[in-house]
């Protein structure tokens, strides 16, 4: 192996693990809504062009985060739509008690959180 491959599969692991959290937490709490659909959507488009140039590349370790990029935005942008689209409709509850209007709603029963968890 020589130092480029080398470095390229540490930054690999890198950046991947760097990302798990966010990727563990969105699945978790099923709270998306501090992200940009925009971003994700264009995230997304960015993530399939540039497919045809890291495609175009010898197998190594770009392969394995690219792919691993396109994995983890198509997830968000698919959480995004799904989960939002579900909490608009319910009124949602936030953490502070309030709904979106500003109104004192009921707290979440506990079956609700074991639902999130293995839905």
């Amino acid at each position: 192996m020589d130092l480029p491959f080398i470095a390229g599969t540490i930054s690999t692991v890198i950046f991947a693990t760097s990302m798990l959290p966010m990727l563990i937490k969105a699945r978790r709490t099923r709270d998306l809504t501090s992200y940009s659909l925009g971003n994700i959507v264009l995230s997304n488009l960015g993530n399939l062009v540039h497919s045809l140039y890291v495609f175009s590349l010898p197998a190594g370790p770009v392969w394995a985060l690219h792919g691993f990029y396109l994995v983890s935005m198509g997830l968000l942008l698919l959480w995004y739509l799904r989960f939002n689209r579900r909490a608009g409709s319910a009124g949602r509850v936030g953490s502070c008690g309030l709904d979106e209007r500003g109104s004192a709603g009921a707290a979440p029963a506990m079956s609700d959180a074991v639902g999130w968890a293995v839905g």
